[in-house]
């Protein structure tokens, strides 16, 4: 279970762009007793080596999606905005400069909100857990059972829509609004990691986005939108399901209990502090930088643009990192969208804001996602007795070596293959879904679907009557404060589907049966 968990952390999001996964296979193969020696003497220092390593794989990605619908050969597929202004072929020199200094912006705005994160609210983080448990315990024999569950899979598995993973568990019609349990070990494990109001909050909110809304909208095709456009089309149900989910994020009560591990752990936690001035100094330093450099790469944003931009970037990384650590998803990539709709709209067309959108995009994306990786990491690193200063110079390290090594592995499948081009070995469909997205962003609001705005805003008003609820009951102690559902939770699966929900559900399911069957 801990290998599926390790592994997912870091090749289930679409800016992964190299993959490390052999560390946990090493970890399952080799000689247990040797590693338990080796575990006693360097175990914090295998957390932060570690670090450095599985940084490569997020501090520079997007490379699939709007880096690549940046391109003349993506762009060849629409009709409009085909110009010089509005596109730009990738290359590795601005590629490692753009990379550089947003890249790095993660790691500065985050850290002065770990305390916050980890001891106050006491947030999960469950892949950050399931690597700080892989660390401690090197993965005994027992965990061998869930890679030979994967390799059993393996021989049923025939295509994206065939397999276990797509198995219709409650009927076809249900697959097809994506209500089915598709088998996967790693969903099941975060769920026994998540809490049961979490993963009660992602089953709510799947049920009622893919069970009521999705298909209540499908009713009006024709009316609130053209009859004609292809499924994944951003002008029909696509856009609503792009635009609606109510994001938000609300304090997660936990119990200010601790045990002589945990006061232990909080203890190295909040030693070898990382001065405050060094964090501000080098968050401004990297805004100064980018100022100066990205308005040089695209002459479309300008110095104020890359200002604004810095100046929400942090509120954002909040947001993604609180709700990565309640449900171990991030969404990096919807608040790139929404930075896409804000910079493409402000630039506008003719003046290349589909380049702009695409470049905030990917601003946006790295620091956002950067942040609530980092915090994964400080969980491990909490769990492993690592110290706060070392994984933050190991997570400088690995980001510095990732915004090198994986664009230039980009740049050689780029110039090797077709990459992007329909119907090739690699057609690079996030590309053109990413550009799609940009058109919609300069063409402004009223190119949304019919009543999408409103639907945007009453269920944004609904998270917030859910959060006042969840306050005032915590406050005033009513029985049902500890029912109330979490607005982020239920915000997830709106776009994702219902399969991961179930997953976890199962999870709690036999987490609560085990917790039952131990009392007894």
């Amino acid at each position: 279970m801990l290998y599926h968990l390790h592994h997912h952390r870091y090749v289930s999001t679409q800016q992964t762009s190299l993959n490390i996964p052999f560390l946990s296979f090493l970890f399952n193969c080799e000689n247990q007793n040797s590693y338990k020696k080796l575990l006693l003497i360097h175990i914090r220092s295998i957390s932060i080596i570690i670090s450095i390593f599985l940084n490569l794989t997020f501090a520079s990605g997007g490379f699939g999606s709007y880096f690549l619908g940046m391109s003349k050969q993506v762009s060849a597929d629409f009709i409009e905005a085909n110009d010089d202004l509005n596109t730009k072929d990738p290359h590795l020199g601005w590629m490692i400069l753009f990379l550089f200094p947003v890249s790095f912006v993660g790691l500065f705005s985050v850290v002065p909100l770990r305390k916050i994160m980890i001891l106050g609210h006491k947030l999960t983080y469950p892949s950050g857990t399931a690597t700080a448990h892989l660390i401690n315990s090197f993965h005994p024999p027992q965990g061998a059972n869930s890679f030979i569950w994967s390799f059993f899979q393996w021989f049923y598995s025939g295509g994206s829509d065939c397999g276990f993973n797509s198995f219709p568990t409650f009927g076809l019609q249900a697959y097809k609004n994506r209500f089915y349990f598709d088998f996967s070990a790693t969903y099941v494990g975060v769920g026994m990691l998540c809490p049961y109001l979490i993963n009660i909050s992602l089953l709510l909110g799947s049920i009622i986005s893919w069970g009521i809304l999705w298909p209540y909208i499908s009713t009006k095709k024709g009316q609130w939108y053209d009859s004609n456009l292809e499924e994944n089309s951003l002008l029909g149900l696509n856009g609503y399901k792009q635009q609606i989910p109510p994001f938000s994020d609300q304090p997660l009560y936990e119990s200010t209990a601790m045990t002589f591990d945990d006061r232990r752990r909080t203890d190295v936690f909040l030693k070898d502090e990382i001065p405050s001035s060094i964090l501000s100094g080098g968050y401004i330093l990297l805004e100064i930088s980018s100022i100066i450099t990205i308005p040089n790469i695209f002459p479309q944003l300008k110095p104020h643009h890359i200002f604004f931009a810095y100046l929400i970037a942090p509120l954002l990384a909040f947001c993604n990192a609180y709700g990565c650590g309640l449900t171990d998803w991030s969404l990096a990539s919807s608040y790139g969208k929404m930075a896409i709709f804000i910079f493409g709209l402000s630039v506008g067309k003719e003046h290349g804001g589909v380049l702009a959108g695409l470049a905030a995009c990917g601003i946006m994306m790295s620091i956002v996602s950067t942040a609530s990786d980092f915090m994964q990491d400080f969980k491990t690193g909490y769990l492993t007795l690592a110290s706060p200063r070392s994984m933050f110079i190991s997570q400088a390290i690995g980001t510095a070596m990732g915004c090198v090594i994986a664009p230039t592995v980009f740049w050689l499948f780029y110039k090797a293959f077709p990459l992007g081009v329909e119907n090739s070995e690699y057609p690079a469909p996030y590309a053109e879904v990413y550009r799609g997205i940009a058109l919609l962003g300069v063409n402004g609001i009223s190119s949304l679907p019919k009543n999408c705005l409103r639907f945007c805003f009453g269920f944004f008003l609904f998270a917030m009557v859910i959060n006042g609820v969840r306050e005032m009951a915590i406050y005033k102690k009513w029985l049902f404060c500890e029912y109330v559902p979490s607005a982020m939770g239920m915000a997830v699966p709106f776009y994702l589907g219902s399969y991961f929900t179930i997953d976890m559900c199962v999870g709690s399911v036999i987490l609560l049966v085990c917790e039952r069957k131990d009392k007894q």
